[in-house]
């Protein structure tokens, strides 16, 4: 189910904003500056590993693979007022933050900056020996 719905996201998208994918050094400068980092993973992936610290914990996709859009946007909207601001997201691999950050910058959305983490927390960020928050 997660992998059609990402598809779908995907396979919809033509592009108003800019999407990118980065590693830690941009990452952190990126957050040293205030742009705000959300993890949108799930609350048992958090529990799991822990997050980058000052992260925001939203999750998007349930443990179904569903789209908490409604939920999403209503938690965010309580951090980040300006979507023509940059924006920095992160899941466990990056197929859900890719996703998600394509579907933002797209024109049904409308974000200008949207970045992931390459990697997400597992591959671009544990695996790198950086710490997380439990």
């Amino acid at each position: 189910m997660k992998k059609l719905l990402l598809g779908v996201m995907l396979a919809s998208a033509t592009y108003a904003g800019t999407f990118s994918t980065i590693g830690i050094e941009q990452f952190k400068k990126l957050q040293a500056e205030g742009v705000p980092v959300i993890d949108i993973r799930t609350p048992a992936e958090w529990k799991d590993t822990g997050i980058i610290k000052n992260a925001h914990k939203i999750m998007f996709f349930n443990d179904n693979g569903e789209a908490l859009t409604k939920d999403w946007f209503g938690a965010l909207g309580k951090i980040y007022k300006d979507t023509t601001k940059p924006i920095i997201l992160y899941c466990a691999h990056a197929n859900r933050s890719r996703a998600l950050g394509k579907w933002l910058t797209s024109d049904k959305v409308g974000f200008k900056e949207v970045y992931e983490l390459k990697g997400g927390i597992m591959y671009g960020w544990i695996d790198r020996s950086q710490p997380v928050e439990k």
